[in-house]
């Protein structure tokens, strides 16, 4: 979430079209990850080291852990800087307590349990929404930069561009999603009105993380963009946002960054407990008692401690999202190859594979993720960004 707020303070609205953008292309993602896990009743690393072996398990596993960590480090930051800005502390300091209690929300909670708080504190996110209207934007503007599609060469918009996309299309939403459904929450896999209300679900909440998103960028082009503020941090951005836009909105961008460090932070730890423990036999599951699950629990403990490391390292908050942007970028598109093709493999699927439609959708998004990551890195090495 931090990175919208940097690329609307480098880029002013100019990107809001693509941050509504990212609502179909995590419709069909999100769709057919769906499908598979509530078919199979099984998640997606399962799925691909039993079909495929450790040629393709192994990638898979390395890819999204290494994107995780790198988000959650991100996500450390951007949070503690949210706490930060709030209570006037130094940030640095919050970075391990904040990890250390979203470990504590996993080792001790039931997965119902967590899954409750994590839906209680979505409704944080409306802070961004109210952020946005209190910063006076000018509405033509953004209804304009939002309807109509202009992309520029210059380096700041094609790398804010490449980073919604990269950030927002990260591999755990979808393999996180082929968890929850298949393994955490199993269901009826015949046709009926549970499956079409998860798959209402899914739309509901691709749209909900690009309105997110969206607010997110027009609050902050309506100050530090039209001002010319530039800023190295979501952080920075929070309190120079407070003399051009007030208190009010400088606290609600604090209190946005620190929602979305709690919402993602359980779900990103979880998520590399489960395809590792996937891969290797474990027992897993967040209703699982610790002293039955060590490996999964351990995983994340150590996925935390990575994380918090590489956070306090000398790397700033910009620079880690634009990490975990181009990290995302490489590495998203081999576990979305992966969930494509096991979606249309009748040895895994049956007679309930997905439409070729579909299927032709997701090779598109991920051709497309991939291009774009491999754009950023290419113009990264030539000295662009």
């Amino acid at each position: 979430m931090g990175t919208a707020v940097v690329v609307g303070a480098q880029t002013g609205y100019q990107l809001a079209w693509v941050a509504l953008l990212v609502a179909p292309l995590l419709v069909v993602v999100q769709s057919i990850a769906l499908h598979v896990s509530t078919t199979t009743r099984d998640d997606l690393q399962s799925l691909a080291s039993r079909r495929y072996g450790r040629r393709i398990g192994v990638p898979l596993l390395v890819s999204v852990v290494v994107v995780n960590v790198v988000t959650i480090a991100a996500d450390l930051q951007a949070g503690a800087a949210g706490m930060g800005v709030l209570t006037g502390m130094y940030a640095r300091w919050i970075v391990a307590p904040l990890g250390l209690a979203a470990l504590g929300l996993l080792v001790w909670g039931r997965y119902d349990e967590i899954v409750g708080v994590l839906r209680f504190a979505l409704l944080g996110f409306l802070a961004f929404g109210v952020a946005a209207v209190a910063a006076r934007p000018h509405w033509v503007e953004v209804l304009r930069a939002s309807l109509v599609p202009i992309m520029s060469l210059h380096r700041q918009v094609l790398a804010g561009a490449l980073a919604i996309v990269g950030t927002t299309l990260t591999s755990y939403v979808y393999v996180w999603e082929t968890i929850q459904r298949g393994v955490e929450e199993p269901i009826d896999t015949a046709p009926g009105d549970g499956r079409r209300a998860r798959a209402e679900g899914v739309l509901l909440g691709a749209i909900f993380t690009a309105l997110v998103f969206w607010f997110m960028l027009v609050a902050s082009g309506a100050t530090l963009g039209v001002h010319h503020e530039m800023v190295g941090s979501p952080q920075d951005a929070a309190r120079t946002i407070r003399p051009l836009a007030g208190s009010l909105s400088a606290d609600l961008f604090a209190i946005g960054l620190v929602v979305a460090a709690v919402v993602a932070l359980p779900v990103m730890m979880a998520t590399t407990a489960y395809v590792v423990g996937a891969e290797f036999g474990w027992r897993r599951g967040l209703s699982e008692r610790v002293g039955n699950a060590r490996g999964f629990y351990g995983t994340m403990g150590v996925a935390i401690a990575f994380a918090v490391a590489l956070s306090l390292g000398h790397v700033s908050v910009l620079g880690m999202l634009v990490a975990a942007s181009i990290v995302g970028g490489l590495g998203t598109p081999i576990g979305m190859a992966v969930l494509v093709a096991l979606a249309r493999d009748g040895k895994v699927m049956g007679d309930r594979s997905i439409s070729g439609r579909l299927a032709a959708a997701g090779w598109v998004v991920t051709i497309l993720v991939g291009f774009l990551g491999l754009v950023y890195v290419v113009a990264a090495a030539a000295g662009w960004f």
